[in-house]
């Protein structure tokens, strides 16, 4: 399906250079993502015919490369690079040079390759996956590359903003923050009215020692790098209307109100995964959910902290468990690992992380599970840059692996579309799966 031209390619730097003396310390929140891929994010624009010629006008790439530049001066950290201290016991301390070394940025164009060519078929095609940057590249290595990557790919009658950035430096909140205020840089000319990212975490890790020392090591982490085996990717929609009725039935089955809509769906995701599986009935399973902590810890955190403030929270069963039981049963377990994100929690987890820091991998371990990232709250559909709303939003080839689940936003109000990524005879037999398929959408 057509080929990827590389028109051009440069880095982008802010325009405001006083950041460039100031450290950020990696926080035990931001350290467990060293030793995973970079993270990738993309939205999908249609290029109605009535704005081509004004966009072609007004020279829409050199548009955003400076819109980029003025968010490069709120967002300081996305324009640095990771830097190391190495200590005396053989342990690495990790921190964010705010260096002004710049973003990349790419301009290319998709031959041939129109928005219904990404839209319709059942599973994403692969060629989104050359829509993004720095595929197979791992956190760490940000000491040297661009903690933050973007690649502008023009279609036929659309246009792919495909963004590439650190999970060491930032979750997913910190990044939909700053693509917010990108989007509205670009299509009000530069003012935005989005609040400021909040930068340093002293304020609520008190008790933690800083700089955090892991034991680290380049080579190993690289050579045993997990080669997963051929997998399909795809969206599943699901509607306001079917999302009411699947949070009515758990919560009716458990006799309870406090399941949410996120917890319904993917109860019956796991169920259905879980199912096609043939896994023996004792078999533990697990579903690993990237829990937002920033309303959790006492006192809240922001909204506007940049940062990493997410933990992987683990609902637990055995196969036999979560098949005999109803979705009510499946979607409980994720409510109950969800409510036992406390503050205190937290802490406790974190100062024992840091007392024996551990930098897991991916691993064939996730056979056994789902593992959720991302989340339909984030403002994916206001980011107008100037030609509309996005018609879709996309994840790229970064930490995919059978079992992971990444949860958006849909292009409806209510409405959330979960990407998933899984081997082709589990999407074959999801699809003979009657009790799965009445939860989609038509």
């Amino acid at each position: 399906m057509g080929q990827i031209e590389y028109v051009s390619a440069t880095i982008v730097k802010p325009t405001n250079t006083s950041y460039s003396s100031r450290r950020i310390e990696s926080t035990p929140f931001d350290l467990p993502f060293l030793v995973v891929d970079y993270t990738h994010r993309g939205i999908l624009f249609l290029k109605p015919e009535q704005q081509v010629a004004q966009l072609r006008k007004n020279n829409v790439i050199d548009h955003l490369k400076i819109c980029l530049s003025r968010t490069l001066d709120i967002f300081a950290p996305f324009a640095g690079r990771l830097a190391t201290v190495e200590n005396e016991d053989k342990t690495t301390s990790f921190f964010i040079d705010c260096n002004c070394a710049g973003a990349q940025f790419v301009h290319a164009v998709a031959d041939g390759v129109t928005v219904a060519d990404i839209l319709e078929p059942s599973c994403v095609p692969s060629i989104v996956h050359s829509f993004f940057l720095m595929n197979g590249v791992y956190n760490f290595e940000g000491i040297s590359k661009p903690l933050l990557a973007v690649q502008v790919t023009e279609l036929v009658d659309g246009i792919f903003l495909g963004c590439t950035y650190n999970h060491a430096v930032a979750d997913g909140t910190s990044f939909w923050n700053f693509v917010n205020t990108w989007s509205e840089i670009s299509r009000s000319s530069g003012e935005t009215l989005q609040p400021p990212p909040v930068l340093g975490y002293d304020w609520f890790l008190d008790g933690i020692d800083h700089p955090i020392r892991v034991p680290f090591s380049y080579n190993e982490t690289i050579s045993n790098r997990f080669i997963s085996p051929p997998l399909l990717e795809k969206v599943f929609h699901f509607s306001k209307e079917k999302i009411a009725a699947l949070k009515a039935k758990a919560n009716a089955e458990m006799g309870t109100s406090k399941i949410s809509s996120l917890q319904a769906i993917l109860g019956r995701l796991w169920q259905s995964i879980i199912r096609t599986r043939n896994l023996d009935a004792d078999q533990e399973i697990y579903c690993r959910i990237l829990v937002n902590m920033r309303q959790r810890l006492q006192p809240p955190l922001p909204e506007e902290y940049f940062g990493n403030v997410v933990l992987f929270g683990a609902a637990k069963t055995t196969a036999g468990e979560l098949l005999k039981n109803g979705l009510g049963f499946a979607a409980l377990q994720i409510n109950k690992m969800v409510a036992q994100q406390t503050d205190g929690e937290v802490r406790k987890n974190l100062e024992n992380w840091v007392k024996r820091p551990i930098l897991s991998k991916l691993s064939a371990a996730a056979s056994n599970a789902l593992i959720v990232a991302s989340s339909p709250r984030f403002n994916v559909f206001g980011n107008n840059f100037g030609w509309g709303r996005p018609v879709a939003v996309r994840g790229g080839a970064g930490n995919n692996y059978d079992g992971k689940m990444t949860v958006f936003p849909g292009v409806e109000e209510g409405s959330v579309d979960i990407q998933a990524c899984l081997l082709p005879e589990t999407l074959q037999a999801m699809e003979r799966d009657e009790e799965f398929m009445e939860a989609l959408s038509d």
